[in-house]
């Protein structure tokens, strides 16, 4: 079965979404959820509401907690989640070497095509692909200059995408998709999904540098019919 490493983040979910509609049937997202809030290799915020995405787009999901932290026990936490499999594996890559690196050697090991749709894309273009394909994005966390607090639970449209390209030329330079880690997203909905995701009891949480969208539940609710 084909494989897609969803996060619930913006990259993970369109890579998926390419994937399936490019014909490689994607049976099953995986989560990889980390104990340790700072990964190097996975997206940790609101990781649980990916099993919201999956059935607001009829896929299957599986989770798999990773106890301990650092890259060894990740990358073994991964391991075990795509072996017995030669089906490909979909990711969200864009320009993280030190991301995609380790997963290309990981799927190579196991025998598992790796497929990175957004890989090498310039980052801005991709950002404006997944607005044009419809997704409503979320930014759920904020983690480096000159991104703010404010900035946490607005919704990254073609406006938002402007302005973080100007603070990036202005005031410090970032990847402006965020795959430095500079912020973090939720997708929670998109052309694709049968119903919305709705978010409860959201707050937000002060961490160091970092400002975090904390969900505390969630559901789904159905889309207004096109009339």
């Amino acid at each position: 079965m084909t494989t897609a490493l969803v996060s619930g983040g913006k990259d993970s979910v369109y890579s998926a979404y390419l994937a399936d509609s490019q014909g490689f049937g994607v049976d099953e997202l995986l989560t990889i959820a980390p104990e340790d809030p700072d990964s190097f290799l996975f997206h940790t915020p609101n990781v649980d509401l990916v099993r919201w995405i999956a059935e607001a787009w009829g896929k299957a999901h599986r989770i798999v907690p990773v106890r301990g932290s650092g890259e060894e026990v990740e990358t073994e936490a991964l391991r075990a989640a795509l072996a017995g499999s030669h089906e490909p594996v979909v990711a969200g890559a864009i320009a993280s070497s030190y991301q995609w690196t380790r997963l290309h050697r990981l799927t190579e090991q196991l025998g598992r095509p790796l497929y990175t749709p957004l890989w090498g894309k310039e980052a801005g273009l991709v950002v404006r692909e997944e607005i044009a394909a419809g997704l409503d994005i979320r930014i759920a966390q904020v983690a480096a200059e000159p991104l703010g607090p404010e900035l946490v639970g607005q919704r990254l449209d073609l406006a938002l995408l402007a302005e973080l390209e100007r603070r990036s030329r202005t005031v410090r330079a970032i990847q402006v998709a965020g795959e430095g880690g500079e912020y973090e997203t939720i997708v929670v909905d998109a052309p694709f999904f049968h119903s919305r995701l709705a978010l409860e009891g959201q707050s937000l949480e002060l961490r160091g540098s970092a400002a975090r969208l904390q969900v505390h539940g969630a559901h789904l609710e159905a889309k207004a019919q096109p009339i």
